[in-house]
């Protein structure tokens, strides 16, 4: 039996990115097909009805000045629409395109389907290239580019993840979420990593970088020793947010507030990170397909978050990224 990642590599080094580079915001969409999340995992009971609203959130984000990551997984690397949708985008320059591995949909299906192996990082290394390759290859060639940005589905990232992604020439990684700890379900654990880039090799060949959650509260500089407790009596952790205590505030549309993430930029803006990472999942711009949109007013709600986020980040001067731009300002 595979054993959980709880075994992640040290952060390294904290990168360093040019002066001209600012401090910046980069918007990342988990591209996946739709999946019961309450269900087993399987591989064949999922869908991509929602994928034609990509179109509208790409229009969306150029009217916005955004150029969204997508993080393609094996079922939108493979669908006519989506390469039509992205295809032409990326070749605007309006849109990057990035790895997203989903081990229960993706080939080759070695491995029995359940939640440990729905971790990539938990399968053998072997499985886990071998995965990897075939979706870096059907992006390459459905999306005429050459994806320089991974993320493990689920934040499933492993002990040889690192030495595979440098061996495939992909510099980038945003797959660790710092404050998070998965290790309940067979996943790793983030919480305590930090929230700035850092690479993840001596040789600064993979460069990490977090998606951005924070901690709220007059005991948020005891976040990281306090939060772990109270995650263990939910009760506890209510009272302690509704205190103005302690609270953990993911900068994602799906399950924040507006009003939460403007207090989490706010902690952001004032711990001084560089760059900002947000993230959510393609599902989530069609009804009905996650926990997070479930109606008209919902699916309003989450453009009206990215509407008031980045004006809220304009104010304060920290303008959209991109990962080419990334790559190109970080220093060694």
């Amino acid at each position: 039996m595979n054993k959980p990642v709880y075994s992640l590599p040290p952060a390294g080094p904290r990168a360093r990115f040019a002066p001209e580079f600012g401090r910046r915001v980069l918007l990342t969409v988990d591209t996946e097909e739709e999946f019961d999340w309450g269900g087993p995992f399987t591989r064949d009971r999922h869908g991509l009805r929602h994928v034609p609203r990509l179109r509208n959130f790409q229009e969306f984000c150029e009217a916005q000045g955004i150029v969204p990551s997508y993080l393609v997984d094996w079922p939108i690397a493979n669908s006519t629409v989506a390469k039509d949708i992205l295809g032409d985008a990326v070749a605007r320059g309006t849109a990057e395109v990035g790895i997203q591995l989903h081990p229960w949909v993706n080939p080759p299906f070695d491995e029995d389907v359940d939640e440990r192996n729905s971790y990539a990082g938990n399968l053998p290394p072997d499985l886990e290239r071998a995965k990897f390759l075939q979706l870096r290859d059907a992006i390459a060639k459905n999306f005429g580019t050459n994806p320089q940005l991974y993320r493990a589905g689920r934040y499933g990232f492993g002990s040889a993840t690192t030495q595979l992604l440098r061996e495939a020439g992909v510099g980038v990684d945003t797959s660790f979420r710092p404050l998070f700890d998965y290790r309940a379900g067979h996943g790793p654990d983030y919480a305590a990593y930090p929230l700035e880039p850092f690479w993840l090799d001596g040789e600064m060949s993979v460069l990490e970088l977090p998606l951005t959650t924070v901690y709220w509260g007059m005991l948020r500089r005891q976040g990281r020793l306090l939060y772990p407790a109270l995650s263990r009596m939910p009760r506890m952790r209510g009272i302690a947010a509704r205190l103005g205590l302690l609270e953990r505030i993911p900068l994602t549309p799906e399950g924040t507030t507006v009003d939460d993430a403007i207090r989490g930029l706010d902690m952001a803006i004032d711990d001084g990170l560089p760059l900002i990472v947000l993230s959510f999942h393609s599902p989530s711009l069609a009804l009905g397909h996650t926990p997070y949109v479930e109606t008209d007013d919902d699916l309003d709600a989450l453009y009206d978050w990215f509407r008031a986020v980045f004006a809220y980040l304009a104010r304060h001067d920290i303008r959209p990224t991109t990962v080419a731009e990334i790559m190109q300002a970080v220093v060694a």
